[in-house]
Protein backbone atom coordinates (compact mmCIF):
# COMPACT_ATOMS: atom_id res chain seq x y z
CA UNK A 1 0.00 0.00 0.00
CA UNK A 2 1.26 3.46 -0.88
CA UNK A 3 2.67 5.51 2.02
CA UNK A 4 1.77 9.20 2.06
CA UNK A 5 3.32 11.98 4.05
CA UNK A 6 4.73 15.47 4.37
CA UNK A 7 8.24 16.81 3.93
CA UNK A 8 9.49 20.26 4.90
CA UNK A 9 12.64 22.34 5.23
CA UNK A 10 11.13 24.67 7.82
CA UNK A 11 11.12 27.45 5.22
CA UNK A 12 11.00 31.07 6.42
CA UNK A 13 10.59 33.50 3.55
CA UNK A 14 8.56 36.71 4.16
CA UNK A 15 4.79 36.21 4.21
CA UNK A 16 3.04 37.56 1.12
CA UNK A 17 0.38 39.75 2.72
CA UNK A 18 2.33 41.28 5.62
CA UNK A 19 5.97 40.85 4.52
CA UNK A 20 6.64 39.64 8.07
CA UNK A 21 8.96 36.67 8.63
CA UNK A 22 8.58 33.95 11.23
CA UNK A 23 11.67 33.65 13.43
CA UNK A 24 13.72 30.46 13.32
CA UNK A 25 12.50 29.63 16.83
CA UNK A 26 8.85 30.16 15.94
CA UNK A 27 9.14 28.14 12.74
CA UNK A 28 10.77 25.24 14.61
CA UNK A 29 7.96 25.21 17.18
CA UNK A 30 5.43 25.24 14.34
CA UNK A 31 6.97 22.09 12.89
CA UNK A 32 6.27 20.13 16.07
CA UNK A 33 2.61 21.15 15.81
CA UNK A 34 2.62 20.05 12.15
CA UNK A 35 4.04 16.64 13.03
CA UNK A 36 1.38 16.10 15.68
CA UNK A 37 -1.41 17.10 13.28
CA UNK A 38 -0.05 14.89 10.48
CA UNK A 39 -0.16 11.96 12.91
CA UNK A 40 -3.69 12.85 14.05
CA UNK A 41 -5.08 12.97 10.49
CA UNK A 42 -3.55 9.60 9.61
CA UNK A 43 -0.57 10.40 7.40
CA UNK A 44 2.16 7.77 7.26
CA UNK A 45 5.40 9.74 7.41
CA UNK A 46 6.79 13.19 8.19
CA UNK A 47 10.25 14.26 7.01
CA UNK A 48 12.42 17.28 7.79
CA UNK A 49 15.41 18.39 5.74
CA UNK A 50 18.75 19.68 7.01
CA UNK A 51 20.01 23.08 5.83
CA UNK A 52 22.53 25.64 7.05
CA UNK A 53 21.20 28.90 5.60
CA UNK A 54 18.99 31.73 6.79
CA UNK A 55 15.92 30.95 4.66
CA UNK A 56 15.38 27.49 6.20
CA UNK A 57 14.96 27.09 9.95
CA UNK A 58 16.21 23.55 10.53
CA UNK A 59 19.87 22.58 10.78
CA UNK A 60 19.22 19.68 13.18
CA UNK A 61 16.10 17.80 12.01
CA UNK A 62 16.72 14.98 14.47
CA UNK A 63 16.00 17.30 17.41
CA UNK A 64 12.72 18.52 15.93
CA UNK A 65 11.72 14.94 15.08
CA UNK A 66 12.54 13.85 18.62
CA UNK A 67 10.20 16.55 19.94
CA UNK A 68 7.54 15.38 17.49
CA UNK A 69 7.98 11.76 18.56
CA UNK A 70 6.77 12.33 22.11
CA UNK A 71 3.10 13.16 21.43
CA UNK A 72 2.56 11.07 18.29
CA UNK A 73 1.55 7.45 18.00
CA UNK A 74 1.77 6.09 14.46
CA UNK A 75 3.51 8.44 12.03
CA UNK A 76 7.01 7.52 10.88
CA UNK A 77 9.67 10.20 11.41
CA UNK A 78 12.52 10.72 8.98
CA UNK A 79 15.13 13.19 7.87
CA UNK A 80 14.55 14.56 4.38
CA UNK A 81 17.51 14.66 4.05
CA UNK A 82 20.44 14.26 6.41
CA UNK A 83 23.51 15.66 4.63
CA UNK A 84 25.59 12.57 5.23
CA UNK A 85 28.71 13.88 3.46
CA UNK A 86 29.31 16.52 6.14
CA UNK A 87 28.31 14.66 9.30
CA UNK A 88 29.56 11.78 11.42
CA UNK A 89 27.67 8.59 10.44
CA UNK A 90 27.99 7.15 13.94
CA UNK A 91 26.40 10.21 15.53
CA UNK A 92 23.69 10.11 12.86
CA UNK A 93 22.89 6.51 13.72
CA UNK A 94 22.86 7.25 17.46
CA UNK A 95 20.55 10.24 17.01
CA UNK A 96 17.98 8.27 15.06
CA UNK A 97 18.29 5.26 17.35
CA UNK A 98 17.33 7.69 20.11
CA UNK A 99 14.33 8.92 18.10
CA UNK A 100 13.44 5.27 17.59
CA UNK A 101 13.32 4.84 21.36
CA UNK A 102 11.23 7.99 21.89
CA UNK A 103 8.80 7.05 19.12
CA UNK A 104 8.83 3.30 19.82
CA UNK A 105 10.06 2.01 16.45
CA UNK A 106 9.07 4.85 14.08
CA UNK A 107 12.42 6.44 13.15
CA UNK A 108 14.00 6.40 9.70
CA UNK A 109 16.97 8.06 8.01
CA UNK A 110 16.93 9.58 4.54
CA UNK A 111 20.55 10.15 3.57
CA UNK A 112 21.63 12.46 0.78
CA UNK A 113 24.41 14.61 -0.57
CA UNK A 114 22.23 17.67 -0.01
CA UNK A 115 21.04 20.22 -2.53
CA UNK A 116 23.16 22.99 -0.98
CA UNK A 117 26.83 22.96 0.02
CA UNK A 118 27.01 25.38 2.98
CA UNK A 119 27.63 22.53 5.41
CA UNK A 120 30.98 21.59 3.82
CA UNK A 121 33.03 24.66 4.83
CA UNK A 122 30.99 24.99 8.04
CA UNK A 123 32.16 21.57 9.26
CA UNK A 124 35.59 21.55 7.65
CA UNK A 125 35.01 19.37 4.58
CA UNK A 126 36.39 19.92 1.09
CA UNK A 127 33.94 19.97 -1.82
CA UNK A 128 36.49 18.19 -4.01
CA UNK A 129 35.80 15.10 -1.87
CA UNK A 130 32.03 15.41 -2.42
CA UNK A 131 31.40 11.92 -3.84
CA UNK A 132 34.04 10.05 -1.84
CA UNK A 133 32.77 11.47 1.44
CA UNK A 134 29.21 10.37 0.74
CA UNK A 135 30.11 6.88 -0.45
CA UNK A 136 32.40 6.09 2.48
CA UNK A 137 30.10 7.58 5.08
CA UNK A 138 27.11 5.67 3.71
CA UNK A 139 29.09 2.43 4.04
CA UNK A 140 29.94 3.30 7.66
CA UNK A 141 26.33 4.21 8.45
CA UNK A 142 25.12 0.91 7.01
CA UNK A 143 27.70 -1.00 9.07
CA UNK A 144 26.63 0.79 12.26
CA UNK A 145 23.04 -0.14 11.44
CA UNK A 146 24.03 -3.81 11.11
CA UNK A 147 26.58 -4.32 13.89
CA UNK A 148 27.16 -3.23 17.46
CA UNK A 149 30.94 -3.68 17.40
CA UNK A 150 32.75 -1.85 14.59
CA UNK A 151 36.18 -2.50 13.11
CA UNK A 152 36.57 0.17 10.48
CA UNK A 153 39.49 1.64 8.57
CA UNK A 154 38.59 5.09 7.33
CA UNK A 155 40.05 7.21 4.55
CA UNK A 156 37.57 10.10 4.64
CA UNK A 157 36.16 9.07 8.03
CA UNK A 158 37.64 8.09 11.37
CA UNK A 159 39.18 4.67 11.99
CA UNK A 160 37.23 2.66 14.57
CA UNK A 161 39.22 -0.10 16.31
CA UNK A 162 36.64 -2.55 17.63
CA UNK A 163 34.33 -0.09 19.40
CA UNK A 164 30.67 -0.60 20.30
CA UNK A 165 27.92 1.75 19.11
CA UNK A 166 25.02 2.51 21.45
CA UNK A 167 22.12 3.04 21.87
CA UNK A 168 20.73 0.53 19.43
CA UNK A 169 17.54 1.15 17.50
CA UNK A 170 14.40 -0.47 18.88
CA UNK A 171 13.67 -1.74 15.38
CA UNK A 172 16.03 -4.51 14.34
CA UNK A 173 17.50 -2.02 11.86
CA UNK A 174 16.67 1.56 11.04
CA UNK A 175 15.16 1.94 7.57
CA UNK A 176 17.71 3.92 5.55
CA UNK A 177 16.54 5.55 2.32
CA UNK A 178 18.87 7.37 -0.06
CA UNK A 179 17.72 10.53 -1.82
CA UNK A 180 18.73 11.81 -5.25
CA UNK A 181 17.59 14.49 -7.63
CA UNK A 182 17.57 11.98 -10.47
CA UNK A 183 21.29 11.43 -11.05
CA UNK A 184 21.86 8.28 -13.13
CA UNK A 185 25.09 7.26 -11.38
CA UNK A 186 23.50 7.71 -7.96
CA UNK A 187 20.53 5.58 -9.04
CA UNK A 188 22.88 2.77 -10.11
CA UNK A 189 24.82 2.86 -6.82
CA UNK A 190 21.66 2.86 -4.72
CA UNK A 191 20.19 -0.02 -6.75
CA UNK A 192 23.40 -2.06 -6.43
CA UNK A 193 23.30 -1.54 -2.64
CA UNK A 194 19.67 -2.67 -2.49
CA UNK A 195 18.58 0.45 -0.64
CA UNK A 196 15.23 2.22 -1.04
CA UNK A 197 15.48 5.37 -3.14
CA UNK A 198 13.72 8.75 -3.00
CA UNK A 199 13.59 11.07 -6.01
CA UNK A 200 13.13 14.82 -5.66
CA UNK A 201 10.66 15.50 -8.48
CA UNK A 202 10.41 19.28 -8.39
CA UNK A 203 10.38 20.31 -12.03
CA UNK A 204 9.52 19.16 -15.51
CA UNK A 205 7.25 16.22 -16.23
CA UNK A 206 7.34 13.43 -13.59
CA UNK A 207 7.10 10.86 -16.41
CA UNK A 208 10.76 11.57 -17.17
CA UNK A 209 11.62 9.55 -14.04
CA UNK A 210 9.87 6.41 -15.27
CA UNK A 211 12.82 4.94 -17.19
CA UNK A 212 15.17 5.79 -14.33
CA UNK A 213 12.94 3.97 -11.85
CA UNK A 214 12.65 0.98 -14.17
CA UNK A 215 16.45 0.89 -14.40
CA UNK A 216 16.72 1.09 -10.60
CA UNK A 217 14.51 -1.99 -10.23
CA UNK A 218 16.29 -3.91 -12.99
CA UNK A 219 19.80 -3.17 -11.71
CA UNK A 220 18.81 -3.86 -8.12
CA UNK A 221 17.39 -7.27 -8.98
CA UNK A 222 20.36 -8.15 -11.20
CA UNK A 223 22.63 -7.34 -8.24
CA UNK A 224 20.82 -10.02 -6.22
CA UNK A 225 18.72 -7.73 -4.02
CA UNK A 226 15.23 -8.63 -2.88
CA UNK A 227 12.32 -7.01 -4.72
CA UNK A 228 10.71 -5.93 -1.44
CA UNK A 229 13.85 -3.97 -0.50
CA UNK A 230 13.83 -1.94 -3.72
CA UNK A 231 11.28 0.65 -2.69
CA UNK A 232 10.82 3.92 -4.55
CA UNK A 233 9.67 7.18 -3.02
CA UNK A 234 9.29 10.69 -4.36
CA UNK A 235 8.75 14.13 -2.98
CA UNK A 236 7.31 17.10 -4.84
CA UNK A 237 6.23 20.63 -4.01
CA UNK A 238 2.55 21.31 -3.45
CA UNK A 239 -0.29 23.09 -1.71
CA UNK A 240 -3.90 22.22 -0.89
CA UNK A 241 -6.87 24.47 -0.17
CA UNK A 242 -10.61 23.94 -0.37
CA UNK A 243 -10.75 26.40 -3.27
CA UNK A 244 -8.50 25.13 -6.07
CA UNK A 245 -8.20 28.45 -7.89
CA UNK A 246 -7.25 30.19 -4.67
CA UNK A 247 -4.66 27.50 -3.95
CA UNK A 248 -2.97 28.13 -7.31
CA UNK A 249 -3.10 31.90 -6.82
CA UNK A 250 -1.78 31.85 -3.22
CA UNK A 251 1.06 29.38 -3.82
CA UNK A 252 2.76 31.27 -6.63
CA UNK A 253 4.29 34.13 -4.64
CA UNK A 254 5.95 32.06 -1.89
CA UNK A 255 7.21 29.52 -4.43
CA UNK A 256 8.64 32.23 -6.68
CA UNK A 257 10.53 33.73 -3.73
CA UNK A 258 12.31 30.44 -3.09
CA UNK A 259 13.03 29.68 -6.75
CA UNK A 260 14.29 33.20 -7.42
CA UNK A 261 16.57 33.09 -4.37
CA UNK A 262 18.04 29.75 -5.43
CA UNK A 263 18.51 31.00 -9.01
CA UNK A 264 20.99 33.59 -7.74
CA UNK A 265 23.29 30.79 -6.56
CA UNK A 266 22.75 28.31 -9.38
CA UNK A 267 23.35 29.15 -13.04
CA UNK A 268 21.01 26.39 -14.31
CA UNK A 269 18.05 27.80 -12.34
CA UNK A 270 16.03 30.77 -13.62
CA UNK A 271 13.66 33.17 -11.90
CA UNK A 272 10.14 31.78 -12.07
CA UNK A 273 7.53 33.36 -14.33
CA UNK A 274 3.80 32.90 -13.80
CA UNK A 275 3.56 31.10 -17.14
CA UNK A 276 6.21 28.57 -16.07
CA UNK A 277 4.43 28.13 -12.78
CA UNK A 278 1.12 27.36 -14.48
CA UNK A 279 2.81 24.64 -16.52
CA UNK A 280 4.13 23.04 -13.32
CA UNK A 281 0.75 23.09 -11.56
CA UNK A 282 -0.90 21.83 -14.75
CA UNK A 283 -1.66 18.17 -15.56
CA UNK A 284 1.89 17.29 -16.69
CA UNK A 285 3.85 19.36 -14.19
CA UNK A 286 5.62 18.36 -10.99
CA UNK A 287 3.74 20.65 -8.56
CA UNK A 288 0.60 19.37 -6.85
CA UNK A 289 -1.55 22.41 -6.19
CA UNK A 290 -5.32 22.68 -5.99
CA UNK A 291 -8.33 21.46 -4.06
CA UNK A 292 -8.29 17.95 -2.49
CA UNK A 293 -9.89 16.25 -5.49
CA UNK A 294 -7.53 17.91 -7.96
CA UNK A 295 -4.44 17.02 -5.94
CA UNK A 296 -5.61 13.45 -5.32
CA UNK A 297 -6.35 12.80 -9.01
CA UNK A 298 -3.01 14.18 -10.15
CA UNK A 299 -1.14 12.24 -7.47
CA UNK A 300 -2.89 8.98 -8.34
CA UNK A 301 -1.72 9.38 -11.92
CA UNK A 302 1.91 9.98 -10.96
CA UNK A 303 2.01 7.24 -8.32
CA UNK A 304 0.56 4.76 -10.81
CA UNK A 305 2.79 5.85 -13.70
CA UNK A 306 5.99 5.64 -11.63
CA UNK A 307 4.92 2.71 -9.42
CA UNK A 308 5.81 4.56 -6.24
CA UNK A 309 5.80 3.00 -2.78
CA UNK A 310 5.90 6.35 -0.96
CA UNK A 311 5.05 9.94 -1.77
CA UNK A 312 5.84 12.99 0.37
CA UNK A 313 4.19 16.31 -0.41
CA UNK A 314 6.62 19.13 0.31
CA UNK A 315 4.24 21.57 1.89
CA UNK A 316 4.88 24.44 1.46
CA UNK A 317 8.20 25.40 -0.19
CA UNK A 318 7.88 29.12 0.61
CA UNK A 319 6.40 30.37 3.87
CA UNK A 320 2.60 30.42 4.10
CA UNK A 321 0.52 31.52 7.13
CA UNK A 322 0.76 28.71 9.64
CA UNK A 323 -2.97 28.29 10.12
CA UNK A 324 -3.26 27.73 6.37
CA UNK A 325 -0.40 25.19 6.46
CA UNK A 326 -2.21 23.28 9.18
CA UNK A 327 -5.41 23.34 7.11
CA UNK A 328 -3.51 22.02 4.08
CA UNK A 329 -2.08 19.15 6.17
CA UNK A 330 -5.57 18.39 7.46
CA UNK A 331 -6.97 18.30 3.93
CA UNK A 332 -4.14 16.04 2.77
CA UNK A 333 -4.74 13.60 5.61
CA UNK A 334 -8.54 13.59 5.70
CA UNK A 335 -9.47 14.03 2.03
CA UNK A 336 -6.56 13.49 -0.35
CA UNK A 337 -4.92 10.46 1.30
CA UNK A 338 -8.17 8.45 1.74
CA UNK A 339 -9.03 8.91 -1.93
CA UNK A 340 -5.57 7.76 -3.04
CA UNK A 341 -5.58 4.78 -0.67
CA UNK A 342 -9.06 3.72 -1.76
CA UNK A 343 -8.04 3.82 -5.41
CA UNK A 344 -4.99 1.59 -4.93
CA UNK A 345 -6.82 -0.74 -2.54
CA UNK A 346 -9.42 -1.28 -5.25
CA UNK A 347 -6.66 -1.95 -7.80
CA UNK A 348 -5.16 -4.61 -5.51
CA UNK A 349 -8.54 -6.36 -5.21
CA UNK A 350 -9.01 -6.33 -8.98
Amino acid sequence: MIELGISTFGEKTPLEETNETYSHAERIRQLVVEIELADKVGLDVYGIGEHHREDFAVSAPEIVLAAGAVNTKKIRLTSAVSILSSMDPIRLYQQYATIDALSNRRAEIMAGRGSFTESFPLFGYDLKDYDQLFDEKLDLLLMANEKINLNWKGNYTQTIPGRDVYPRAVQEKLPIWVATGGNVESTIKIADAGLPIVYAIIGGNPKYFKKLIEAYHRIGLEAGNRKEDLKVGAHSWGWIAEDGEKAVKDYFGPTKKVVDAISKDRPHWREMTYEQYLVQVGPDGAMFVGNPDQVAEKLIKMIEDLKLDRFMLHLPIGTMPHDEVLKAIELFGTQVAPKIRAYFAMKEVI
